[in-house]
């Protein structure tokens, strides 16, 4: 195994085809993913060499990264940076120059791992942004605004980097980087086929990791808000951030998220799984706005003890 200790050592289980083999890289961030990767993995074998980046499971995720021949490494998160997917670029003994971030609830479909093949053999981009389709309570989100989600995920790993962004929650957020984006040097393209997405088997899991999102989200208003934005990130992702700076000044914003949503990119069309979805991301939106609301009583209450209240020591020190 592999800590940030150490130095990488990894042992594959099962020998791919180096002849057949794409020379990419995968990673596969997960915490007690073995379901999700019985699915995942299998869709992978068309890769040199997978990662999968653990943080202490105590399922049988590790076992189960090993009937699929992936590589099992240990991330121990120290509560603010590095998170997870940056130490792996940093730290893997990657035998390639491209890697793809997968994540356990995604499936790369035959199509996309040809397309992937030939594209990185073209040589006429450093990385490419990769769209997802995405699945919840059993039934494809085609609308919602989740019709599309472009995100770098296949790139030369000497040339991008997630954005670097702690923060002060210790870890109460978790160890992944979830809405940070890849930072690149270089041409980013976007490709044809898409990722399937199977995201949030519950909707309990959804809430769970949703309420980590919502206190990063709070724990980064200020940084977001004041900043400039990263050009590396790529247009889109720099538009989707201003945007990102209005939404948090609107008022009733959990009802205007829930209004644009439905209303306006057509939830209602995806049925009942539509609404209960658009309905979670207007409490996503409520959590955010709550947390940060949290977080200014608690600097408020810092700001006035510490000028306006005397210990003991310091009543006694006058007197």
């Amino acid at each position: 195994m592999i800590t940030q200790a150490d130095e990488p050592d990894t042992i594959d289980l099962h020998h791919r085809d180096q002849r057949r083999a794409v020379p990419v890289s995968v990673i596969v961030p997960v915490k007690n993913e073995a379901e999700n990767l019985r699915r995942c993995l299998p869709a992978l074998s068309w890769a040199d060499e997978v990662f999968v980046v653990d943080s202490q499971s105590t399922d049988e995720t590790e076992e189960v990264a090993a009937e699929h021949g992936a590589s099992v490494v240990q991330f121990h998160f120290n509560g603010s940076y590095p998170k997870k997917k940056n130490w792996a670029l940093e730290n893997l003994p990657f035998r390639n120059e491209w890697v793809l971030i997968v994540d356990a609830d995604e499936v790369v479909v035959p199509e996309l791992a040809e397309e992937i093949a030939r594209r990185i053999e073209s040589g006429e981009a450093e990385g490419y942004y990769l769209n997802s389709q995405y699945y919840f309570l059993g039934r494809r989100i085609r609308h919602c605004g989740y019709s599309e989600c472009w995100n770098l995920r296949l790139f030369r790993h000497s040339l991008g980097r997630y954005e670097r962004m702690p923060d002060a929650t210790g870890g109460r957020c978790g160890d992944n980087e979830a809405h940070e984006h890849v930072e690149l040097s270089g041409r980013a393209l976007r490709l044809e086929h898409m990722l399937e997405h199977h995201a949030y088997p519950t909707v309990a899991v959804w809430v769970e990791k949703h309420n980590r999102y919502a206190i990063w989200e709070a724990a980064q208003y200020d940084r977001i808000r004041a900043e400039p934005i990263p050009a590396g990130i790529g247009r889109g992702k720099r538009f989707k951030r201003h945007l990102k700076r209005i939404a948090w000044r609107l008022p009733m914003r959990p009802a205007i998220r829930f209004i644009y949503s439905y209303v306006l990119r057509l939830g209602f069309l995806d049925g009942r799984p539509g609404l209960i979805f658009c309905v979670l991301l207007a409490f996503y939106d409520f959590l955010a706005t709550a947390n940060r609301y949290e977080q200014s009583l608690g600097n408020a209450t810092e700001c006035h003890r510490v000028p306006g209240r005397m210990d003991s020591a310091a009543v006694a020190g006058r007197s």
